[in-house]
């Protein structure tokens, strides 16, 4: 007999490849929620958008909704600029993602900061995506047009993941061989319907 509600949180460094497993994930028919598309549901909620400018300045565009790039710059120079922004942020997105797996069966959820802000405590279980460091830092600087240093300051400002154990997790190392990590994820979601059947 299956536990009647499962949550499983999917993580991993910034250009991991923690949206890629969720995609494959989803692919086989599970519920799988991001906690990025909860974010940007917020960016378009008004008293959200005033309470980060009320504590960063002139974050805002002339429409009224949050200029990103300019917070950015702002947060990941500033490790305690950045600590206000999770604080105000990440309780906001973490509820609202409780809400989306509740019901019976297995739930999978993309987050970004897992472990920096404790909310594995909130899963039965985490996929953890790893991926090799040099290959995320050239990715990030592609995605975002930002130089090498710019994109080392968002790596290091995030969780230590080189240098940590995930032994009672399951750890999925991406390769960036679509096809490997399709089979390492199916064998991946074959042990959790095991593990709570």
């Amino acid at each position: 007999m299956m536990q009647s509600n499962v949550k499983i949180a999917i993580t991993g460094g910034i250009c991991s490849g923690k949206s890629t497993v969720a995609k494959i994930i989803k692919e086989q028919g599970y519920s799988v929620v991001s906690c990025d598309e909860v974010y940007h549901g917020l960016l378009n909620d008004k008293s959200y958008v005033n309470s980060i400018a009320k504590e960063f300045g002139n974050v805002k565009n002339d429409d009224g909704t949050l200029n990103r790039e300019k917070l950015a710059e702002i947060v990941f120079n500033d490790k305690n600029k950045l600590q206000v922004l999770n604080s105000v942020t990440h309780p906001q997105i973490i509820n609202r993602a409780m809400q989306f797996m509740r019901g019976y069966g297995i739930f999978f959820c993309e987050v970004p900061l897992l472990f920096e802000e404790g909310y594995e405590v909130l899963f039965d279980n985490v996929i953890v995506v790893l991926r090799n460091k040099e290959e995320r830092i050239c990715e990030l600087m592609q995605r975002t047009k930002i130089n090498r240093n710019q994109a080392l300051l968002r790596i290091n400002s995030q969780f230590d993941y080189e240098n940590h154990s995930f032994v009672k997790y399951y750890v999925t190392h991406n390769d960036c061989n679509l096809i490997n990590l399709r089979s390492k994820v199916l064998a991946v979601l074959d042990r959790i319907k095991k593990d709570y059947k």
